[in-house]
C-alpha cells in the first residue's frame, strides 16, 4: 500500500399536515455510488426519489451504507451517519481527496492475493488514509460488496473479483467528492442521529434486516441488529412524526414490520436479492416502504 501522509479531515455530520409538492430530486445528474453494499437500494431509488420534495430542511440517512439514495437526490443539506466508524471514514477521505484515494486504490494490483494480503493488515496499525485505501479497495473487490465481521471485529468476506469490483474512474470520485461537501458525519447508533432530527428533515432510514435476533451471512458488524432495535426504531418514527419531520422506511416484507410500521401508510415493492453470490440462487424479494409523506394524487 502507498505510504501516504495521513489526511486532516473535518469530523462533521401524523401524516403531515399538508401534503408535499413533489418535483424531481435535484438539477445535478444523480450519481452511482462508489462504495458497493450489500442490501443497497440503488435498483429502487426511483421509487424512493418520489418521497423528496421541495419543503424538506436537510436530508439524513442514520444507516448510510452505500448512500445510494443521498446521491441519487444530490440534496444540498444532509446529515450521513453509520455505526460503521470505518464507512464513515471512507467517506471523508473521499470528500477530502478524491485524486490522491484513486490513485492509491488503482495502484494496488486486482488479484487474489493481494487482496487477502490487505484484507490480514490490522486497520487500527494504518494511517487514517492507508486505512481508507484498505477499506476501498477490499469493499470494491469482495464478495457483493458485503461487510461483514467475525466475533472479533475483523472483516471476513472473501476474494470475489467481479466486473462490478472495477475500481472506478478518477471522475466518479471527483463527482462524490462535489455532493459530500455539504454533509455533517456522524458514527454512532441511529437513535442517537434521529433524537437530532429536527422539523421540516426529511429522513430516509434502511436499517439490517433481523432473523428471528440469529447472526446472519450479511450480519453488519459484531453488533448485531436485533428485533429489540427494530421495535426501538418503529418508537422512533412516532417521536420524528410528532416533531415535525417526513420519513421514509424501507424493510424486508416480514411480519415483524408489517405489525411494528402498521401504523403508517405502506407500499410494497419488489426488490432483487444478491447476496446468494450466485444468478440461480438470486430471487426477487417483497420490501415494505413505510412513511409518513402523504403524496398528492
Amino acid at each position: 500500500m502507498a505510504n501516504q501522509r495521513s489526511a486532516g479531515m473535518r469530523t462533521n455530520a401524523k401524516h403531515l399536515s399538508h401534503p408535499l409538492e413533489l418535483t424531481q430530486p435535484s438539477a445535478a445528474m444523480p450519481l452511482t455510488p462508489l462504495l458497493r453494499w450489500a442490501g443497497s437500494k440503488r435498483k429502487v431509488v426511483p421509487i424512493l426519489a418520489g418521497y423528496w420534495g421541495t419543503t424538506q430542511r436537510r436530508y439524513i440517512e442514520p444507516f448510510a451504507g452505500s448512500a445510494a439514495l443521498f446521491f441519487h437526490l444530490r440534496p444540498h443539506r444532509a446529515v450521513l451517519s453509520d455505526i460503521n466508524s470505518g464507512l464513515i471514514e471512507a467517506y471523508e477521505v473521499i470528500r477530502e481527496r478524491p485524486d490522491d484515494l484513486h490513485e492509491a486504490v488503482a495502484r494496488i494490483p486486482q488479484s487474489r492475493s493481494q487482496y487477502y494480503r490487505l484484507r490480514s493488515m490490522r486497520p487500527e496499525r494504518l494511517t487514517p488514509f492507508n486505512r481508507v485505501v484498505r477499506f476501498v479497495y477490499l469493499n470494491r473487490l469482495c464478495f457483493n460488496g458485503l461487510y461483514r465481521t467475525n466475533a472479533a471485529g475483523s472483516f471476513n468476506v472473501p476474494y470475489a473479483r467481479s466486473r462490478a469490483g472495477f475500481i472506478p474512474p478518477v471522475e466518479l470520485f471527483r463527482q462524490c467528492a462535489q455532493a459530500l461537501a455539504a454533509v455533517h458525519f456522524r458514527v454512532c447508533d441511529f437513535g442517537t442521529t434521529l433524537s437530532s432530527v429536527r422539523r421540516g428533515d426529511f429522513v430516509y432510514l434502511d436499517p439490517p434486516y433481523t432473523v428471528g435476533n440469529r447472526r446472519v451471512f450479511a450480519q453488519y458488524d459484531r453488533r448485531a441488529f436485533t428485533l429489540r432495535d427494530l421495535e426501538r426504531l418503529s418508537t422512533h418514527l412516532v417521536a420524528l412524526d410528532r416533531r415535525g419531520a417526513s420519513f421514509v422506511l424501507s424493510y424486508a416484507d416480514c411480519s415483524e414490520a408489517r405489525r411494528l410500521f402498521a401504523k403508517w401508510p405502506t407500499r410494497r415493492i419488489m426488490v432483487r436479492r444478491n447476496v446468494a453470490g450466485f444468478s440461480s440462487a438470486r430471487r426477487i424479494a417483497a420490501e415494505l416502504v413505510a412513511t409518513n409523506i402523504q403524496l398528492r394524487d
